[in-house]
């Protein structure tokens, strides 16, 4: 016991002594552990660059709660614009740099309100609902980054969606005053209402030096090709209407015209047509004679009948889209959302996103000066493909043209795929609804409209009832570069082809009375041959000695009867 005695006597004496003598020590181990907890969480949260301090999000803070910045008179102001800009001129692609995904990384500029000297906006209107719903739908894409060293692409949160409410002047002298304008290199700013009275250019008028401009009304003059986008003119009745679904199919008018104030020599000749094929075309304007409380915008009028608008637009076939004071009209928008197929007569003007849309398959396209043929032009066209039109243009506004978002992420996309072109969408991901399919492969009679470059060969596929080994066969023929037409012959007779451009037929062909078996014929076919070359007066046909030995093309055969060892000379 006494051994524990003298441990116990001595034990309480040492314990104080132990705590003074590492007080120290642990107070120091433990402010060393918080400030590195602290210096942690600091470098995590903290902004990267004093850029990036105000992430982009009106859900978080109010346009009013923006800073303040004043704009003084002797401000730099951008040069016009370079119309000689491309992508490997005017933009740098270093910065965006590789990454595993191919995604460009796009920065949004913290949202500010600019101001000259007196205090004056340089916008009657602030920041739209739409531009607002443009950057919200970046800012929530994989594209969008807080980070502005890491950016490939920017956007400033100036709106100039529409040109009649900015201060050009003022407009520009803003974007100079941006931190990363750089002379426009990277920078991509947004409009759909360009010009003003009263020659309305078809470009934005504020200067933005090198920026792209991803624009809702271009022409061949204005559009710099694989460089700017063109895009749609956004509707709000897009958001604010929803029309029921409708079959492609024959509807109660042919043709149709909606819009208001268009120019009078076009309305006179919409006139005539309406006169010589009566009911088959319906010819509205503006109302006047409204009651109070009716939105003029959802209302069109024909000899003091009111229709609902753009809900009558699905009763029509074709829906005519006129140029009107601006080349982009939101009329287009209208009419792909109610599946007719728009009859567009605008001359020069560049369709929305036409560097990834083949729009031979979802409008006409008519020449200003041929109107008045546009009856014969249109009813020239096949049932079937004026079906397949229809489905084409609707799924096209659901698409690209829906919404804010929609025209935003697409232009986005065409932009990431010049940047990354070995990852970028095929002709097909772009213009193929997903419900066109056929087995594992996709239809490739829906294949581009475009007309060849340069003169090319035509190739014949003969085929029977194998449909998807058709189908690979002419998706790698068209890789081709020198195909000019590509001809189907389908021997079939108890079965229809496959649906698509053009078919031919002949049920009642037997194989004992084609022409080449006649005796005669060759004789008769020779004498022909040397008429024509005695007109000529030489012979331009040349001889050609051409040996073409069968394949037969993933075909379940035995290797040895593949080989033809003894095919012979033809």
């Amino acid at each position: 016991m006494y051994p524990s005695g003298k441990y116990s006597s001595r034990g309480p004496a040492l314990i104080p002594r132990m705590k003074t003598k590492h007080r120290i020590y642990y107070i120091t181990l433990f402010s060393v552990v918080l400030l590195g907890l602290i210096a942690t969480g600091m470098f995590q949260f903290w902004p990267h660059s004093i850029e990036s301090t105000a992430d982009w999000a009106l859900d978080k803070r109010s346009v009013h709660d923006a800073p303040l910045v004043r704009l003084p008179v002797s401000s730099p102001i951008p040069e016009r614009g370079d119309l000689s800009c491309r992508m490997h001129t005017c933009f740098d692609v270093y910065r965006c740099g590789y990454n595993p995904k191919n995604r460009i990384k796009v920065y949004i500029y913290p949202l500010q309100r600019f101001v000259d000297e007196l205090g004056v906006p340089i916008s009657s209107t602030g920041l739209s609902r739409e531009y607002n719903d443009l950057l919200s739908a970046v800012s929530d894409s994989d594209f969008y980054t807080d980070d502005v060293t890491r950016a490939c692409l920017f956007i400033p949160s100036i709106d100039v969606l529409n040109q009649n409410s900015l201060r050009i002047r003022e407009t520009a002298q803003a974007l100079a005053m941006l931190p990363r304008w750089d002379k426009g290199m990277n920078h991509v700013l947004f409009n759909m209402l360009p010009g003003g009275p009263p020659d309305y250019n078809t470009a934005l008028d504020v200067p933005r030096d090198r920026a792209l401009l991803a624009g809702g009304g271009f022409s061949t003059w204005t559009y710099r090709q694989g460089y700017d986008v063109s895009i749609p003119v956004y509707s709000p009745l897009s958001a604010d209407v929803e029309l029921p679904e409708r079959q492609p199919g024959p509807r109660r008018y042919f043709i149709l015209s909606s819009q208001m104030a268009i120019h009078r020599e076009y309305r006179a000749e919409l006139e005539r047509l309406k006169e010589e094929n009566g009911e088959a075309l319906l010819l509205l304007d503006k109302c006047s004679n409204l009651s109070q409380g009716a939105a003029p915008a959802r209302k069109r009028c024909y000899k003091g009948q009111v229709y609902d608008y753009p809900q009558i637009l699905q009763e029509s076939s074709f829906c005519v889209v006129l140029r009107g004071a601006r080349l982009g009209q939101a009329a287009l928008s209208d009419v792909l959302q109610a599946g007719c197929v728009p009859v567009i007569l605008a001359d020069s003007y560049i369709l929305p996103f036409s560097e990834v849309l083949d729009w031979k398959r979802a409008s006409v396209v008519i020449p200003e000066e041929k109107l008045s043929e546009m009856y014969t032009i249109l009813k020239s066209i096949p049932h079937r493909q004026v079906e397949e039109m229809q489905r084409q243009a609707h799924w096209f506004w659901e698409a690209y043209f829906s919404s804010m978002k929609a025209i935003g992420l697409t232009t986005l996309q065409i932009i990431n795929d010049r940047i990354y072109p070995y990852a970028a969408r095929t002709y097909e991901q772009w213009n193929n609804p997903p419900v066109v399919k056929w087995s594992s492969v996709n239809s490739p009679l829906f294949l581009p409209l475009i007309p060849p470059r340069a003169p090319g060969f035509t190739a014949v596929v003969l085929t029977y009832d194998r449909v998807e080994s058709l189908f690979r066969v002419i998706t790698e023929i068209s890789k081709v570069p020198s195909l000019a037409k590509l001809l189907v012959v389908w021997n079939n007779q108890n079965k229809s082809p496959p649906e698509g451009e053009k078919k031919f037929k002949c049920p009642e062909c037997t194989a004992i009375d084609g022409l080449s078996l006649d005796q005669t014929h060759m004789v008769e076919r020779s004498e022909c041959i040397n008429k024509f070359a005695s007109v000529f007066g030489t012979m331009p046909l040349k001889v050609v000695e051409h040996r073409a030995d069968p394949v037969l093309y993933k075909d379940d055969f035995p290797e040895k009867l593949k080989s033809f060892p003894n095919i012979g000379s033809l």
